[in-house]
């Protein structure tokens, strides 16, 4: 006899997605979480100006398979949000949080997917526990000098040589619903394929009262970034993590020159420029999907 289930004929079956807190330093850090603990797991961190709300289609797509968790960082997303005088806003300080996150849900083996603020966050927990990493899914995030040799960083540069209300004025300009819209739809195919759901939800956390200077503050912090390249290639160098790089190369922020030095330092990569711009997931989801699932089945075990 065959067994009875509630699920209608045809329908199909939808990964359950997860929405979690965890107390890590007296902070609530939200988390999206999908698929079994038992499957291989990935660490997804998120960018500016977004949180883990940027990886809220990839999660499903891929949960059947793998286990995926992303975080939001203090000041972003559902996390908490202390005051730039109740908490160090650095890059440091971001990889310490979250290397106890890790450690707190248990995470002890991990493939590492970073994009934009991912990067810096994510290399530095890869340099400091290599063990746990065992690949990397690399979406415009940079780890050389030629990714931020352009226009958009030479008022960031110019912050980092002197902290001063003067050079400050330029950057709060990015804090803006235009730029916002602007982060999700420059160099994208179709912007009609952009859910503005995207920056309706980002904006409104943005424009919280004290949020301007905490992301002031990892402006200027992402100074200490460039100096620690050398240290994130030699990590490529030596332990060699497999690489996936799924970049979007029309991106205005972190253009395709970044990408392409990933190749000097990295043995078994693979290599993907997609014609779209920053928010790359937004407009080639299903293609990143894709390519994941089948790095990560020949590249990650548990």
């Amino acid at each position: 006899m065959k067994a009875q289930t509630n699920q209608p004929a045809g329908t199909a079956t939808i990964a359950k997605v997860a929405y979690r807190t965890v107390k890590v330093d007296s902070l609530d850090i939200f988390y999206r979480e999908a698929g079994s603990k038992d499957a291989s797991a990935v660490l997804l961190l998120h960018g500016f100006p977004t949180s883990s709300h940027m990886f809220r289609n990839l999660i499903p797509a891929l949960a059947d398979e793998f286990y995926l968790i992303a975080p939001d960082y203090p000041g972003y997303g559902n996390s908490s949000m202390p005051s730039v005088d109740e908490f160090e806003y650095t890059f440091d300080h971001l990889a310490e949080v979250i290397e106890k996150f890790t450690e707190k849900v248990g995470l002890k083996k991990f493939a590492l997917y970073v994009q934009d603020y991912g990067a810096p966050v994510g290399y530095r927990l890869a340099v400091k526990h290599p063990d746990r990493v065992q690949a990397l899914v690399v979406q415009n995030g940079n780890a050389y000098d030629e990714g931020i040799d352009n226009d958009f960083w030479k008022p960031l540069k110019a912050y980092w040589k002197e902290r001063t209300v003067e050079r400050e004025k330029p950057l709060r300009g990015f804090f803006n619903r235009e730029a916002t819209i602007g982060q999700y739809t420059e160099g994208v195919r179709d912007k009609e394929a952009i859910s503005p759901d995207n920056w309706n939800i980002d904006q409104p956390l943005l424009d919280r009262s004290g949020n301007a200077e905490i992301q002031l503050a990892l402006f200027y912090s992402y100074g200490s970034n460039p100096p620690l390249y050398p240290k994130w290639q030699a990590y490529f160098r030596e332990h060699q993590p497999p690489t996936l790089i799924a970049w979007g190369k029309n991106d205005p922020i972190f253009p395709a020159a970044g990408a392409e030095p990933y190749k000097r330092d990295l043995k078994n990569l693979e290599f993907h420029l997609l014609e779209t711009g920053h928010f790359a997931l937004e407009e080639d989801g299903g293609k990143i999907a894709g390519l994941m699932r089948d790095f990560l089945r020949r590249n990650v075990k548990r």
